[in-house]
């Protein structure tokens, strides 16, 4: 089994991929920390949308938040998706695997000559 932090479950980090929406504002913040109203003009949908979104984030550890004023900015907090990826990296060697072996027939096989097309 792998460690998870105290902040998230492994099942609350997935059920927060789940959501498109959700990808979409972990996507934004790769680039850096952003305001809400930022978050919002990046995406197509509203701002109590995006709340709600940035909450389910939060609660699987995946966004950090910093409050200035009125404003609140969020953070990327990747830490709970490498613990993921560690665990999806025993189904990647497979898939690699069977990628290779694949690889492997497709080399053996003869090229075939292209053949003309009848003009009609």
């Amino acid at each position: 089994m792998f460690a998870v932090s105290r902040a998230a479950s492994v099942e609350s980090v997935f059920h927060a991929v789940a959501c498109p929406t959700r990808r979409a504002l972990l996507d934004s913040l790769t680039r850096g920390e952003r305001s809400v109203t930022e978050l919002v003009g990046a995406l197509d949908v509203t701002q109590g949308a995006v709340s709600q979104q940035l909450a389910v984030l939060r609660g699987a550890g995946l966004v950090e938040v910093r409050a200035e004023g009125r404003s609140r900015y969020y953070r990327l907090r990747a830490k709970p998706l490498a613990e993921i990826d560690a665990w999806l990296a025993r189904y990647r060697a497979f898939v690699e695997e069977r990628l290779d072996v694949l690889g492997r027939v497709l080399d053996a096989m003869p090229d075939e000559k292209p053949t003309k097309r009848r003009r009609r």
